[in-house]
């Protein structure tokens, strides 16, 4: 087996190249936001206190990422929200797990793709955990939605452009988290043939990298065959599979038990998802089944911290 390698599916978004930069902000947009004086924005920068990066020429640049974790874990308040690009009134709402699930609701299925994401970041600044975020305001606000589908309360559109929208508005919660450091263990997933789904392994990406680890996910509807050559070629530390629909459990209980055979001695297996029934779950080896992102963010913690310091 090849040798790990370091960052091998970075996004535009981790490139110095590319429309998607990640958000670099100065310290006069930041004051701005805050409502400080900017040389209290380079103070903190220059103690650490906010992660910064200087250009060719000394000037202090953050990551928008990097601000939005000092917002979420220090009191200060986010007092201007638009000088950074966010909505007005991003972060000035307290919003507990329940109101803020009501709402993403009604918007998701209005189609609102900008109260979407603002209702995720006001979630995230309120120091709620990524998993949390996951399993208690969208897993759950999309049984509310599968629930008014099937009482005729909701049309099958709008749940597909809701999982359209879900998916955007977390794939740029990942772009807000502060950068994974380059020699963070490797993680690999997806979902396999005949499983459509791409919310749930788009969830453990975003999970598993506020966890600190180089998460990617290789998609949804991969065969067996495509992920062995992954595995091969990057080795990760970890790879975990999303079974939120199996067309064929014979077939995937076949490639799966080949795969493992090949990976399971090296690799950790993390499975998860509402196809894999208790029955089935006895049938495939790996080392932890995770009913929720909670518990995949545990997992990944624990197994982090038992690594050997800086190892890939």
């Amino acid at each position: 087996m090849m040798s790990h390698v370091v960052n091998p599916l970075s996004s535009p978004s981790e490139t110095t190249s590319g429309s998607c930069v990640r958000t670099l902000l100065t310290p006069k947009q930041i004051a701005r936001a805050l409502d400080v004086s900017e040389s209290s924005i380079k103070r903190w920068c220059d103690q650490g206190v906010i992660p910064a990066h200087y250009t060719a020429g000394g000037h202090r640049r953050i990551a928008m990422g990097d601000l939005l974790e000092y917002l979420r874990t220090s009191q200060q308040q986010l007092v201007n929200p638009a000088a950074l690009g966010l909505a007005p009134t991003s972060g000035q709402t307290l919003r507990v797990i329940d109101r803020a699930r009501n709402e993403l609701v009604a918007a998701i299925l209005a189609g609102e793709e900008a109260k979407c994401r603002q209702i995720a970041i006001d979630m995230y600044l309120a120091d709620h955990a990524l998993s949390v975020i996951c399993d208690e305001l969208f897993a759950v606000a999309f049984h509310e939605i599968g629930n008014l589908w099937e009482q005729g309360d909701a049309e099958v559109y709008q749940e597909r452009r809701a999982c359209d929208i879900a998916v955007r508005v977390l794939r740029d919660l990942r772009e807000q988290l502060a950068i994974v450091p380059e020699n963070a263990p490797l993680a690999l997933g997806c979902a396999t043939t005949g499983d459509p789904y791409r919310l749930a392994t788009t969830m453990a990406e975003l999970v598993l990298r506020q966890a600190k680890w180089n998460a990617c996910s290789l998609g949804e509807n991969l065969p067996f065959t495509t992920i062995d050559a992954a595995l091969h070629t990057y080795a990760p530390r970890l790879f975990w599979i999303s079974c939120s629909f199996l067309v064929d459990e014979r077939e995937f209980l076949t490639g799966y038990q080949q795969l493992y055979a090949s990976h399971g001695d090296q690799i950790t297996f993390v499975m998860g998802g509402q196809a894999l029934s208790t029955a089935l779950q006895k049938k495939v080896p790996f080392a932890t089944y995770c009913g929720n992102m909670q518990e995949l963010q545990s997992f990944a913690q624990s197994m982090a911290a038992s690594l050997p310091k800086g190892s890939p």
